[in-house]
């Protein structure tokens, strides 16, 4: 990945957010993360709504890394809501989830993702998905703020 984009990695699980940090560390991914554990947190990070208001301390990200099984706001959800948001529609975003069903897979894609991807269960697979998932977007060009 372009090593400036900033990933915000929508999350609620603590031991799959763990895996995500440490297959991107095993694969020398070093863009910076954000990591909040729902769909409402992820619309106010990209807003930057309190307690996300600093622009500087919470950027604005290259790159949404989304989980469906959410508490709150699940994934579906936030994809409608945030690519209804003409200020951040923009912002790619993958869905990395354990569900690898189909209804799931076809509605992320009429709101509007850039990829689904879903999560192995053995950690070595998961690595190497992200590996490969890194090698895709260093050639992709992402929108940028200006």
């Amino acid at each position: 990945m372009k090593r400036e984009v900033p990933i915000l990695l929508i999350e609620d699980d603590a031991i799959d957010l763990k895996h995500i940090r440490r297959a991107f560390a095993d694969n020398r991914v070093t863009n910076p993360v954000f990591a909040v554990g729902n769909g409402e947190e992820a619309l106010s990070f990209l807003r930057h709504e309190p307690p996300f208001a600093d622009p500087e301390r919470y950027p604005r990200p290259g790159l949404i890394l989304l989980d469906l099984n959410m508490p709150r706001m699940d994934g579906l959800t936030f994809l409608a809501e945030y690519k209804a948001d003409a200020r951040i529609r923009r912002i790619p975003a993958v869905v990395m989830t354990t569900s690898d069903e189909s209804v799931d897979r076809k509605r992320s894609y009429d709101l509007g993702v850039a990829g689904f991807i879903v999560k192995p269960l053995d950690f070595h697979e998961f690595a190497e998905a992200i590996r490969r998932f890194d090698l895709y977007w260093t050639l992709c060009e992402v929108p940028i703020d200006e």
